[in-house]
């Protein structure tokens, strides 16, 4: 207990996420309301430390060396239900979260069904899957504002939502922390079929919302992309690359060179194509299964780098390092790591 806040010292973070990699952190704090967030960060900059916000753990790298800092675990809960707009606290399970709406009828984010970590987590990273973001769904995120000590209410234009990209992870990193968030729905509304995995799936059928996520459930665990502790391959942070956007006259030559297969990508912003991480990835010479030291690629998806048991970071960041190279090398493509890092690596 420091200055009244429930704070402990030398708290291991490899069981808070996913991978379940990394050192301990110097100084924890499991916050369970907005005034705790508002006094640990008060408390941090009277004792100079550097902070970690931490939500699921499902999207981030934790060094062996731990974190020299205060890790602020994020734990509001709370579901605030007003007809078409659902607001979610910060802490909330997402699949959880996506299952309740799911079940009252609301259409939005039905193909994020599966993702593992917390509401908070999802406008950070602009989450999506299945040809569906969650920032087409999302009206609001209330936020704690580090610059200014206040909680402001940010839009979704305000949150600046790219592919992958938000204001979160880019033009104001480390300012915001996501309080919780609001989420305006289609009442009733068809589930968004987009994908190619879904649409085969279902092919000429309209699924309702509760069939889709049990589709996007049973095409996600076949890729080991559900936790599930039974499945070798749960210790991951799901897709560690992001699908790279390149140019028309770029992915042309790719295709120009694998005629002898159709190259796969989907349509972006004009004059640009994504390819899939994972086809490259293959196609650069790591199958599912490759194996290096402790570290590996998912025996189910090549865009899963997972933790074979007793991994270091060390090994996982050069498991990392080897695909980026090897892709570059063959395509001219550099890969966008998904995961954030945390600590000295």
């Amino acid at each position: 207990m420091i200055d009244r806040l429930p704070i402990q010292e030398n708290v291991s973070l490899a069981p808070l996420t996913t991978l379940e990699v990394g050192g301990p952190a110097r100084f924890f704090i499991l916050a369970q309301s907005e005034e705790q967030i508002a006094d640990a960060f008060s408390l941090a900059k009277r004792k100079g430390l550097e902070i970690f916000i931490l939500g699921g753990g499902s999207n981030v790298l934790v060094s062996d060396k731990g974190f020299d800092g205060l890790v602020i675990k994020i734990a509001l809960r709370g579901i605030l239900h007003n007809n078409d707009v659902v607001s979610a606290a910060a802490g909330e399970d997402w699949d959880s979260f996506v299952a309740y709406c799911v079940t009252e009828n609301l259409a939005g984010l039905e193909c994020l069904s599966g993702i593992p970590g917390t509401v908070g987590g999802t406008p950070v990273q602009n989450v999506g899957a299945y040809g569906q973001e969650v920032s087409e769904t999302i009206d609001s995120v209330r936020c704690y504002d580090r610059e200014t000590g206040e909680i402001t209410d940010l839009s979704t234009e305000e949150c600046g939502f790219k592919y992958r990209v938000s204001i979160f992870n880019s033009t104001a990193i480390g300012r915001y922390v996501v309080l919780s968030v609001s989420y305006r729905f289609a009442k009733n509304g068809p589930p968004k079929i987009a994908y190619k995995d879904l649409a085969d799936y279902f092919q000429s059928r309209e699924p309702s919302l509760a069939e889709t996520r049990e589709a996007v459930l049973s095409v996600r665990r076949s890729k080991s992309m559900v936790i599930d502790m039974a499945d070798p391959n749960h210790r991951s942070a799901g897709s560690f690359f992001k699908n790279p956007i390149v140019g028309l006259e770029k992915f042309e030559s790719i295709a120009a060179d694998y005629s002898d297969q159709k190259v796969p990508h989907f349509p972006a912003e004009t004059g640009s194509v994504k390819i899939p991480a994972a086809w490259l990835i293959e196609n650069a010479g790591f199958h599912k299964g490759y194996q290096l030291g402790a570290a590996g690629v998912s025996t189910n998806h090549t865009l899963a780098i997972v933790n074979r048991g007793g991994a270091s970071a060390t090994e996982i960041i050069g498991l990392k390092n080897s695909i980026q190279a090897a892709v570059y090398s063959k395509f001219g493509i550099s890969l966008l790591p998904e995961p954030v890092f945390v600590g000295d690596f």
